[in-house]
């Protein structure tokens, strides 16, 4: 593992059981106060990085009273990880595999898991796979029971991303995809998403995943089955849950979060006001609520 320093953080580079280089942020690393509580592991959806927790990590990590490490993952093909050669290793149970490299290689043992869409399904994995892992979950707008209609729509606009050559370009970009679905989100809020989705490379900025991350979805259509994880959700029951709906999701319903809650009666629920798939986490209302959620677990 090759460490970079950043004034916030530190860059976190390490290989994966098959070679392939991958990535990680590591906020509070060097902070002794944050070796008395649970580090905190944030996992992004499909085509997102670490960029997406930037400023939740930092809010965490420089808690006045009970900072914390915190770590966030780009999988392979996203964000500074190399893309995959073999498309088809692209699956959950290769990332969740990539997940534990990275709990081994930076010596976690047990942490505090925040996962936003796929990340939350990697969670359902590692539910079963490594469940001492877990002290605590998070599930970002995401359950077992996955919207079709929701899924069609990420496929349509990360087939519609196309590229930049201004930051302002970008922003105007996502404002218009998901306006509708986002209308909390302020002007300081969408530029903070255009940089976590976007990256300049060869002077033109463009969406910082492998393309190829978006053919398993090809081939669906409104009538896909889309196969239930209430097996592996059982994994959840032993751990603190909880669960943030974004109130415009069309990823994660009503009616699967109230199935969630009566299968894990502990199960914190909370509704992101005025915001689609995937709430960003940073913002006052979740950060209190994700806050208060982890320090009383440790």
């Amino acid at each position: 593992m090759t460490p970079l320093i950043n004034t916030s953080f530190q860059e976190r580079r390490f290989t994966a059981s098959d070679g392939l280089q991958l990535y990680a942020r590591d906020y509070g690393y060097d902070n002794p106060q944050a070796q008395h509580s649970l580090p905190v592991i944030c996992l992004p959806g499909l085509s997102r990085n670490s960029r997406d927790f930037h400023l939740l990590a930092l809010r965490l990590a420089t808690h006045a009273e009970r900072p914390r490490r915190v770590i966030a993952v780009d999988y392979r093909g996203r964000g500074f990880s190399a893309w995959d050669p073999d498309k088809s290793h692209y699956q959950l149970p290769v990332e969740a595999a990539d997940v534990l490299t990275a709990c081994e290689v930076l010596d976690i043992s047990r942490a505090i898991f925040i996962g936003t869409s796929r990340g939350g399904l990697i969670l359902h994995l590692l539910a079963a796979m490594r469940p001492a892992l877990l002290g605590g979950v998070v599930l970002n707008d995401i359950g077992p029971v996955i919207d079709i209609t929701g899924l069609l729509l990420i496929r349509q606009y990360l087939q519609a991303h196309g590229t930049f050559h201004a930051w302002d370009e970008a922003v105007e970009s996502l404002q218009r995809v998901h306006g509708a679905a986002f209308p909390a989100l302020d002007p300081a809020d969408w530029k903070d998403m255009a940089e976590a989705i976007f990256r300049k490379k060869d002077g033109v900025i463009t969406a910082d995943f492998d393309p190829a991350l978006i053919e398993p979805l090809q081939s669906l259509n409104a009538d896909t089955p889309i196969p239930d994880l209430w097996a592996l959700y059982e994994g959840f029951k032993a751990v603190p849950l909880m669960t943030i709906r974004g109130e415009n999701s069309t990823i994660l319903s009503k009616a699967t979060v109230a199935d969630m809650a009566e299968r894990h009666p502990g199960m914190k629920s909370v509704t992101a006001g005025g915001q689609g798939h995937a709430p960003l986490l940073h913002r006052a209302d979740l950060l209190s609520e994700i806050t208060a959620f982890i320090n009383a677990i440790g």
